[in-house]
């Protein structure tokens, strides 16, 4: 079920560019990055899981299979959610949902071993992160480029060979006063702290979806 809550604020969405080409082709992988581990799981790094977990939600997951290091489950778009120029009328579109079971700095590992399981190129691959960089509730989608001193996405431009692979931010802001990042990242959220968060995550995940369709 989609969170009703809304923030002080509210989630603050950029608008979702077009998709490139190669993820409107199917199959495409979404891979949320976080640490494994219930200590983690209501972390600020953890936001990348969060989103797959809302979409998998969404999508009436009841299995993840563990293959090539990560969680891994399938969905599958209905046909007017994967109209895609160039695709068949009615046809469906299958999505992999991923999360890497190393930790965060070795994400590229388990990511580019899965991804060439399934014979998928990087630009096929949508990689959703925590940003510190962008304010508390912002998302942005961003294609290739610098990695922001990110270690998850530079283990994985490392393990694929390139940085031109499509992410989607998901802004946590900068720690308050001299705290120090790792602190502010790992640190568990509770009360309105953490339904913030949820609500950002149920917000990226409409972003995706609407990714996927345009």
């Amino acid at each position: 079920m989609r969170a009703q809550r809304q923030t002080h604020h509210g989630p603050r969405r950029s608008s979702v560019p077009q998709a490139p080409r190669e993820l409107l082709e199917s199959p495409v992988l979404i891979c949320g990055l976080g640490n494994p581990g219930e200590k983690y799981a209501r972390t600020r790094h953890n936001a990348g899981f969060a989103v797959v977990d809302a979409l998998a939600e969404r999508y009436g997951v009841s299995y993840w299979k563990s293959e090539a290091g990560c969680q891994v489950a399938e969905i599958t778009l209905p046909a007017a959610q994967a109209a895609a120029p160039g695709a068949a009328s009615g046809e469906k579109r299958h999505v992999l949902l991923a999360k890497p079971q190393d930790f965060m700095n070795t994400s590229g590992g388990p990511l580019s071993k899965l991804a060439r399981a399934h014979h998928l190129q990087p630009a096929q691959i949508l990689v959703i992160h925590d940003e510190v960089d962008l304010a508390e509730g912002q998302l942005n989608f961003k294609e290739g480029g610098g990695l922001n001193s990110h270690n998850g996405l530079r283990s994985i431009a490392d393990k694929l060979q390139t940085r031109d692979f499509m992410r989607l931010q998901f802004g946590i802001g900068r720690p308050p006063g001299k705290m120090p990042v790792a602190d502010y990242v790992l640190r568990e959220l509770k009360g309105t702290n953490l339904e913030d968060f949820l609500v950002t995550a149920q917000a990226a995940a409409d972003q995706v979806e609407q990714f996927l369709r345009s």
